[in-house]
């Protein structure tokens, strides 16, 4: 490849008025390199293009200077050039950690822990509805209002955060994706939708690709709408269903974009894609010099394996990208309302509003909230990480003589529906339920409990945090039956299909692990029915529900902190501890290593290595998550030595005093848990990651034919292996650490608990 010029150039995108720059810093890493040589877009803030000349003059004399390429360099910078161009120069080369919620903090921050207020975090199955209760807990109207929005499909892909106070105004703020993230994951949509052009798919499935990023969370079609191309004709859509939520009209939300000319980008990008797609394939045929049949074979597998890496130095790539993320920020200038916050590099932060008119005010959220399909294209939702809201909220059903719910609600991502993606529970979620004082778990009464509320409880039970338990059983208006006449035997239905499960977790983690939850059940369960549709009390299913529902937030408020210990201790050998981290490691492995491919293993299936190279990526690039989709490396770690170690909890030696009963017994395990439980999260995240990045980039940059195979080694081999080794009789430096490590742990937590080892 020739050497790069230390040259800026000036850029400007159909429909935007103004200049922007693009170079590559000689500092800052590529994403897909690791090397130096980032590329770097970002807008001037001019339309005078010889103002934006001379800008960018300056920027490549600066670029060509060696002796600045220094942060420390920075005020020498400043004296000689133009300080937009030194912003733009120097930005990122101090990395900042933004604490998103610290901005919400901020702005409006949450009572403290020791205020009447409760948090509960709200967990369950993508439709059990968990959003739908949010809106009854809240009382937002599911047909004029619909906040949050609901559907059957993963819906809530940001933190949303709901403070019930008593107003008068209501109060938003909405903090966004970085620039850098939206741009890694549309580049992702980009690559996948120049591959599907390549196998000459149709325009609506390419499209697809673009407009709909694989794991879901950054669906581009609500920003930027669905396209010019229908993909979908068996049914005749001039004939619609009757829908309740058609009520609303879309220009509610205020000024919307010109979805004709962006439609005229996508089909402009569409013939891009397939000129890129075409023009690579016949360059590596001809690197290659494959003419062959066998050849061709050959080369497809090359090049979906080479595409990522192709692309990233393609300009003509980059240049669609450029045009489709400044579309993108194009629809911020739609923000009438509000106050908007921008970076130093103009994409924006947050949003913050506020109202007395509750009409008004959930008009104006909808754009960060809403997933209603006549408002694709004028959406901000995929681009929000997270949505914080407060004012006077209550229940449409609570009477003069109710309390007004002190709560802060906490809605998040679903966690699955199928057992392959709900084993374990995010790194996000388990910070998330040791900052609530309930969770609240929905599971639907239709079916038998899921696989993710099982690894719901299964995470409350061995972190210590099953006194915050409280089960919500929705669509019980559907469990019908001959053998099912009444109400009661309904809910005795629902909960012996969830008998096995306790049982089940009993045989895994404990007796105690069961007994936790038995009690849990019994105490702290209620069964709501049409919870969809406004509830009326003068209906026997209204009733019913509106009494579960009073019933469940007095929970909430009697929710308290976990009682002081008396004076018995546990006594724990310390040697078990080798025991128990052997078999969490074996764990580890024996799930790890037939995903990568290394093993077989009946009941797990090797992951594409699509998926293994995306995961690489994050976990290579700093600020980003440590997981993909439903690979979670570092989680999955924290549980097997989580699981491990509450089994041990159960077992101690003896007691310092005479043996309690089993309540005080369960209390202290309890507490003993959850100090390890917090403690493991930070083990297993430096282990598995902050201490791994070398090897996590060095996975990714593999590169030509069979690099999967070797990037699955690396990460198995290089990567687990090191980070949670087996403990044997014979002894090594990496199995020594990573005992002492878990060993400081429980040392650690032993003595802020009073717990004894010997």
């Amino acid at each position: 490849m020739a050497k790069r010029q230390k040259k800026a150039s000036l850029s400007r995108s159909q429909g935007r008025s103004g200049w922007s720059v693009i170079f590559r810093h000689p500092v800052l890493c590529d994403a897909s390199t690791g090397k130096p040589g980032r590329r770097i877009r970002r807008g001037l803030g001019t339309r005078d293009k010889p103002e934006a000349s001379r800008l960018a003059n300056e920027l490549t004399q600066l670029l060509q200077d060696s002796t600045l390429w220094e942060p420390s360099a920075r005020s020498e910078a400043a004296r000689r050039f133009d300080s937009k161009v030194v912003d733009i120069f120097y930005d990122k080369m101090i990395p900042e950690n933004v604490d998103f919620r610290d901005i919400r903090d901020e702005l409006i921050p949450l009572p403290s822990s020791d205020s009447d207020y409760r948090r509960v975090l709200l967990l369950g199955t993508t439709g059990a509805g968990k959003t739908t209760l949010v809106r009854q807990l809240i009382g937002t109207d599911p047909r004029t209002e619909r906040f949050p929005s609901t559907s059957t499909a993963k819906t809530t892909i940001h933190d949303t955060e709901i403070l019930l106070d008593n107003g008068p105004a209501y109060r938003a703020v909405v903090t966004f994706a970085s620039s850098d993230e939206v741009r890694d994951h549309l580049t992702e949509c980009v690559s996948a939708a120049i591959l599907e052009a390549h196998y000459a798919s149709s325009d609506a499935e390419i499209l697809r690709k673009l407009l709909n990023h694989v794991d879901q969370r950054f669906r581009f079609n609500y920003v930027l709408g669905n396209g010019p191309v229908e993909d979908f004709d068996d049914f005749d859509d001039e004939d619609m269903d009757d829908n309740p939520h058609q009520e609303t009209d879309p220009s509610d939300i205020g000024d919307t974009p010109d979805l004709q000319a962006t439609n005229q980008l996508l089909t402009s990008v569409l013939s891009e894609l397939k000129a890129i797609a075409a023009r690579l394939w016949q360059k590596l045929r001809k690197d290659l010099e494959a003419t062959g049949e066998g050849d061709q074979r050959v080369l497809a597998e090359i090049f979906e394996e080479e595409l990522d890496h192709l692309l990233r130095e393609d300009d003509a790539f980059h240049h669609v990208t450029d045009r489709l993320l400044d579309e993108i920020e194009l629809r911020f200038d739609f923000l009438e309302l509000g106050e908007l916050t921008r970076t130093r590099s103009r994409w924006p932060l947050s949003w913050r509003w506020e109202s007395t008119d509750r009409k008004e005010f959930l008009k104006a959220i909808a754009r960060f909230s809403s997933n209603y399909a006549p408002l694709f294209g004028s959406l901000l939702a995929p681009l929000v990480n997270g949505l914080r809201v407060a004012g006077p909220f209550a229940p449409s059903w609570l009477t003069e003589t109710d309390h007004q719910p002190q709560l802060v609600l906490l809605d998040g991502e679903g966690l699955g529906h199928t057992p392959r993606s709900s084993t374990t529970i995010s790194t996000a979620v388990t910070r998330l339920i040791e900052q609530s004082d309930a969770v609240l778990l929905v599971d639907s009464s239709k079916q038998p409990m899921q696989a993710a509320a099982i690894a719901a409880m299964r995470e409350l039970v061995s972190s210590g945090n099953t006194s915050k338990l409280i089960i919500a059983f929705t669509h019980f208006d559907s469990v019908t039956g001959d053998n099912l006449p009444s109400a009661s035997s309904r809910a005795k239905h629902v909960l012996a299909s969830a008998a096995p499960v306790l049982r089940s977790l009993g045989e895994d983690l404990g007796p105690f692990a069961e007994r936790a939850l038995r009690q849990r059940i019994d105490k702290n369960r209620f069964f709501l029915a049409s919870i969809h549709q406004p509830l009326d009390i003068n209906t026997a299913t209204g009733h019913r529900t509106v009494t579960q529902l009073r019933k469940m937030l007095q929970t909430f408020v009697e929710v308290v902190e976990r009682p002081e210990q008396g004076p018995v201790r546990p006594i724990y050998d310390r040697m078990q501890l080798a025991i128990n981290v052997k078999k969490a490691a074996e764990n580890y492995h024996d799930a790890w290593f037939p995903i990568l491919g290394l093993t077989v293993r009946p009941g797990i299936s090797k992951e594409h290595w699509t998926r293994i190279k995306a995961l690489s990526r994050r976990l290579a690039t700093p600020g980003w998550t440590d997981e993909y989709d439903t690979l979670k490396p570092v989680a999955d770690l924290r549980k097997q030595l989580l699981d491990q170690i509450y089994l041990m909890i159960q077992n101690p030696l003896r007691w310092n005093t005479q043996e309690p009963d089993d309540d005080e017994k369960q209390l202290v395990y309890e507490q003993f848990a959850a100090a390890v439980s917090t403690q493991l999260l930070d083990l297993a995240s430096k282990r598995v990651h902050h201490s791994r990045n070398k090897e996590w980039r060095n996975a990714y940059d593999l590169r030509g034919r069979g690099s999967t195979f070797v990037r699955a080694r690396i990460i198995g081999n290089n990567i687990l292996e090191e980070a949670a080794p087996i403990p044997d009789t014979i002894p090594s430096p990496t199995r020594g650490e990573f005992l002492r490590d878990v060993y400081a742990v429980l040392e650690e937590t032993a003595q802020e608990t009073g717990v004894i080892l010997e």
